[in-house]
């Protein structure tokens, strides 16, 4: 039986926070001119029918490429429009091109896939997008989505981890001394601040690429700041063994970063999302999702999940306009029982600019709220508070006590040993294929 957990370092099967994993992005072959997705197609013939690409001597069809769109829109909370389409059709063409490349390596390698393999694939999906066994069969339906095509995907990515674990085992493997020098250096530092850090990493495999890759690095950030899931999309897009767990690397030191990479993370607050920054080897996109200070924490480390509501009171309001906006204000406090109908109260009858929802340390929090902030018990809103602009009324949604730093078992750093040069071996092998191959892209 696979295992798991090298499918998991590969990146390319299972999925967290919705959302379905592919394979990295593909970079076309030298000779390849790039598809174009406005392409009329021939006199008589349908267009789905039609080639889109040949890899060695398989066929790529434009229904092939059709239908992983449709794949990527549901999975990764793309915009679905035929702007979006057009520009990540390069992206995914070269995703099923790899993925030919390493079915057919596969198949020189007598190297396959099972069935049971393939169905703890799929009941993996569901069970981490809290379906019901048989539901992922009908979403996939439902958008004119071919079974098959998730089935392809699943078995080159449960392939290509069984062929990368077997180029491991003839290479090299992870000695006891490498985990000694990692776990000593992890007790040294582990009092030091770390922050927990996600990835997206695509790469310039030429310098042909470097123009596009830029622009898809671009375009990804564009759309994750409208409100695309950063998991889902790393899990998509991303080159790196950390996509399958939608791109978290763990918490890391700043040196223990690319110096280009740690100086950013040093600089960014928990939330942010980081400019396209490029390496030696290609684009990141790093999200701070948490920071810890390595001292022991206190009270002021306490993250808070907070919904605030306001009713807006112009500047100088007579006490009448003030009394009503005070009563609103206890109606709303009173009305709601949790944090989603605190929030849909203040946007529809106070302030929907003004009312908002989010994640503050209690260090963050103005010293003036912070005492009512404390006060509160997670499920319990405030009393009406009187402030420059309005009425507001704060509820306490969560309290998460801050997170102690830890020193890592053997087996995670192990794991985290063995995730990397997986990583490694797996890039090379690719890059390998993709020199050899012969792909005649078509349209």
């Amino acid at each position: 039986m696979l295992s798991m957990t090298v499918i998991r370092w590969l990146g390319m099967l299972l999925v967290v926070s919705g959302g379905f994993s592919a394979s990295a992005v593909a970079a076309r072959a030298p000779s390849a001119p790039a598809p174009q997705a406005s392409e009329q197609p021939q006199a008589g013939q349908p267009p789905e029918t039609r080639i889109a690409a040949v890899v060695n001597d398989e066929v790529i069809s434009v229904a092939d490429i059709r239908s992983r769109l449709r794949m990527v829109m549901l999975s990764s909370n793309l915009t679905d429009s035929p702007e979006t389409r057009q520009r990540i059709a390069n992206q995914v063409l070269r995703t099923i091109v790899d993925e030919k490349l390493q079915m057919q390596e596969a198949k020189r390698q007598n190297i396959t896939a099972t069935e049971e393999e393939i169905n703890k694939a799929v009941a993996q999906i569901e069970k981490q997008n809290n379906m019901q066994p048989g539901q992922l069969d009908q979403a996939l339906k439902q958008r004119g989505i071919e079974r098959s095509a998730l089935v392809d995907q699943l078995t080159a990515s449960i392939v290509w981890a069984k062929l990368v674990r077997r180029l491991l085992s003839q290479t090299n493997v992870v000695s006891d001394e490498e985990i000694d020098y990692a776990l000593k250096r992890a007790q040294e530092t582990v009092n030091e601040p770390q922050s927990r850090v996600a990835e997206i990493f695509l790469a310039v495999d030429n310098p042909q690429q470097e123009e596009e890759v830029r622009r898809l690095a671009e375009r990804l950030s564009d759309q994750m700041r409208q409100g695309a899931r950063f998991s889902a999309i790393a899990q998509q897009f991303s080159q790196s063994a950390t996509a399958a767990v939608g791109g978290d690397i763990g918490w890391v030191r700043p040196e223990q970063l690319n110096s280009e990479l740690g100086k950013m993370v040093a600089q960014m607050r928990p939330g942010e999302l980081s400019p396209p920054l490029r390496t030696g080897a290609g684009y990141y996109l790093l999200l701070v999702l948490d920071r810890r200070s390595g001292r022991s924490a206190g009270a002021e480390d306490t993250l808070l999940h907070l919904v605030q509501i306001v009713f807006p009171l112009p500047p100088q309001a007579p006490e009448a306009m003030r009394r009503a906006a005070i009563t609103e204000a206890q109606n709303a406090k009173l009305t709601a029982k949790n944090c989603e109908e605190l929030l849909k109260i203040g946007k529809e009858k106070g302030s929907a600019q003004l009312s908002s929802e989010g994640r503050l340390r209690v260090d963050q929090i103005a010293p003036g709220m912070r005492n009512i902030v404390l006060g509160l018990e997670a499920g319990r809103s405030s009393q009406p508070i009187v402030q420059k602009n309005g009425v507001g009324v704060i509820m306490v949604c969560e309290k998460v006590a801050p997170s102690a730093a830890t020193v890592p078992t053997r087996e995670e750093i192990a794991e985290t040993l063995m995730r990397q040069r997986l990583d490694t071996l797996a890039r090379r092998y690719m890059r390998d294929l993709r020199r050899t191959a012969f792909v005649d892209v078509r349209v």
